[in-house]
């Protein structure tokens, strides 16, 4: 029953977030635009298909991405603070972006002109991420500890945001303002040809997720408890961390930093369902997150305005409060 009110409710949403924008659209003539009919305007037809339509699907990807990623590192490392960045994927995308946009003055050539590109931006968040994944996946074949791979992604953070600060000591106002507004993360920026990509690799990275499961809830018992049922703790591992890097870096890569999903995401979906169980848990998160971030950028819209906000920031701002609540109310954290 509930995951039948979560499907009603993220349909519902989807169309909410459909129909609203700075151009007033009748919900016939997006129903119209949906099942493949003309509308009555050709502009609302082009709106629909080529704006509102994409960022509705970009949405739910982002959202459903980052709040299984949270999941996964969350269960992996048995941490509640634990989230999909907690490896320095997302420390590592901002480095890509950073050399990109502050480092053109200090390298120019090649950066210099990768800058002025969408595809630049994507591919050197991309590259960032993809060389902390590396580190991290070497560094896990290495150590037997688990929470040490925690802490060591911390310090790849920390090292990407000290370089990541010098660069930004060198660059120029506008290079500092276009880095800021890749910050604040956006939905709206993908084409159909940017969605296919981004859903290609993020099915790959679901489908890993999915196949973790049975790890996901025997790493809740403890790794000793884990390997002596016979679990291959480094090759579950292996996979967990390869999954959330496929989904949290291509998102990152793709909209931007988005904060708050991956971390409260798992959190709000424990309060609900009371459960521990992935097999529950993890298609509930989908649900969940797909959900919430809908609600933040039907938010983010300021509905009858021609004004946008910034998604990193709604998400935080109404997403915090909303788990501050539950976990108050309930008194208790499930893990």
């Amino acid at each position: 029953m509930p995951f039948i009110i979560l499907i009603v409710l993220l349909i519902v949403c989807f169309f909410v977030n459909i129909s609203l924008g700075s151009v007033s659209i009748p919900l016939k003539a997006i129903v119209n635009s949906l099942i493949g009919n003309a509308t009555d305007q050709e502009t609302w037809q082009l709106i629909i298909q080529n704006y509102r339509l994409p960022k509705a699907l970009t949405a739910i990807i982002v959202g459903s991405g980052l709040g299984i990623s949270g999941l996964l590192m969350q269960t992996l490392f048995r941490n509640p603070l634990a989230g999909p960045f907690v490896l320095g994927i997302s420390s590592g995308a901002s480095l890509g972006v950073a050399l990109v946009i502050l480092g053109s003055n200090i390298f120019g050539g090649v950066l210099a002109a990768l800058m002025i590109s969408k595809w630049g931006i994507v591919l050197a968040a991309s590259l960032g991420s993809f060389l902390v994944l590396i580190a991290v996946l070497l560094v896990s074949l290495k150590v037997q500890d688990t929470m040490a791979i925690l802490i060591i992604g911390l310090m790849f953070a920390s090292i990407t945001a000290a370089i990541v600060s010098v660069l930004s000591f060198f660059g120029s106002a506008e290079q500092l303002q276009q880095y800021i507004f890749w910050g604040f993360g956006s939905l709206g920026n993908l084409t159909w040809d940017d969605l296919i990509i981004l859903l290609s690799i993020y099915s790959i990275g679901l489908i890993l997720g999915i196949a973790s499961i049975k790890s996901l809830n025997t790493f809740l018992l403890g790794e000793n408890y884990a390997k002596s049922l016979g679990l291959n703790l480094k090759q579950s591992r292996f996979l967990i961390i390869i999954a959330t890097s496929l989904l949290a870096g291509t998102i990152t890569a793709f909209t931007g930093p988005i904060a708050f999903i991956g971390l409260a995401i798992p959190h709000l979906t424990r309060q609900v369902f009371n459960t521990s169980n992935h097999k529950i848990l993890l298609p509930a998160v989908f649900l969940f997150g797909a959900i919430v971030m809908l609600i933040c950028d039907i938010i983010a819209q300021l509905p009858h305005s021609d004004y946008t906000l910034p998604i990193n920031a709604i998400t935080s701002l109404v997403g915090a409060p909303v788990v501050i609540w539950l976990l108050v109310r309930k008194r208790k954290m499930i893990f």
